[in-house]
């Protein structure tokens, strides 16, 4: 009978362990719009049915993101965080960040190697651009320079990016490469940019607050995000994407584990099922953005969006280290003498 009764206890006891460690919610922290719920279809359905984990989500863009890991102090509320490279680069320089256990990744033999940061600090989940969006029933020849933006047709009639967001950052960084200046000298990006933003009808900091001024046609134009813009014609929205001659800005988006997160197998299985086939394949059909996985193929929709041949050779990325080394001071002269 004490036997009996033991047993059941025990039997209760790991029922109990395993419902708690199923009851295990992860926070991921990430970008909102289309972006969260394409993310929640392709990811987290699939990440919770197989782990029977709950996901709470947080939104902000990586400038906000990168301010609260760096504000938790290495007691992370967060369990993976999607963050602009250069800003993880930030956090893995300040040693905020815990490296991915890449043996524990399943998906691992799959992904392009240069998909990971030094010391496997974070990992790329897809490659997208900042590039020119317009509205083709009113433009009808499609821009072909960054500099199209200085045009005086398109004053009051477009939409800029704040710095503290990455397609605001690479508007600027884009442009201060045609004037001649370099990651060492924004000068020249930054005047100019103070002449072009008087003409902008606003400054985003949220990346999808532009389908709403593009559907009312309060814009026809602005640096924006070619997988963001390929959603929006999913959908119905009236855009196509021009990769400037000059090249459009590359953009590594990665995912990251904060150093302190109390759930790091559980987060290691969420970013696994981000870098998985059918997850890569789904976020690549609805996000249209180039997947790391090698297996994936794009469908003819996709490639009409996404950076290929000529348009992805010219593709510029700037230099990860560069960037976390200047941007707290491009953040503030831009909020100082640009933006005011």
């Amino acid at each position: 009978m004490l036997k009996r009764l033991t047993l059941t206890v025990l039997a209760g006891l790991a029922l109990s362990f395993a419902q708690a460690k199923a009851a295990d919610k992860l926070t991921i922290a990430t970008f909102g719009g289309s972006f969260i719920n394409d993310t929640k279809t392709c990811v987290i359905a699939p990440f919770t049915k197989t782990t029977g984990s709950p996901v709470v989500v947080q939104l902000g863009n990586s400038v906000q993101l990168a301010a609260a890991i760096r504000a938790m102090g290495g007691r992370s509320a967060y369990d993976v965080v999607y963050l602009d490279n250069s800003l993880a680069t930030e956090l893995e320089n300040e040693g905020l960040l815990q490296p991915l256990d890449v043996s524990k990744l399943q998906s691992y033999p799959q992904i392009d190697k240069s998909a990971f940061g030094p010391g496997n600090d974070y990992v790329t989940f897809e490659v997208s651009a900042t590039a020119l969006v317009y509205d083709p029933t009113v433009i009808k020849t499609p821009p072909t320079s960054w500099a199209d933006l200085f045009d005086p047709k398109y004053r009051g009639r477009m939409a800029l990016g704040d710095i503290t967001g990455t397609s605001g950052m690479q508007t600027m960084l884009a442009i201060n490469r045609l004037k001649g200046g370099t990651l060492d000298n924004v000068k020249p990006g930054m005047d100019a940019m103070k002449t072009l933003i008087p003409g902008a009808v606003t400054l985003y900091t949220q990346a999808d607050q532009l389908l709403a001024l593009f559907q009312q046609g309060d814009i026809v134009i602005a640096p924006w995000y070619p997988d963001r813009a390929g959603a929006a014609i999913l959908k119905g929205y009236s855009l196509a994407v021009a990769y400037p001659k000059e090249g459009a800005v590359g953009i590594r988006p990665v995912l990251v584990i904060p150093k302190g997160d109390a759930h790091p197998e559980l987060a290691l299985k969420y970013i696994d099922t981000v870098l998985s086939a059918p997850a890569q394949t789904c976020f690549t059909e609805r996000e249209y953005a180039a997947p790391v996985n090698t297996t994936v193929k794009l469908s003819p929709e996709v490639s009409k969006i996404v950076a290929t041949g000529d348009n992805y050779k010219r593709l510029w990325f700037p230099d990860p280290e560069t960037l976390a080394k200047h941007l707290p001071d491009w953040i503030r002269e831009w909020q100082r003498q640009v933006a005011n």
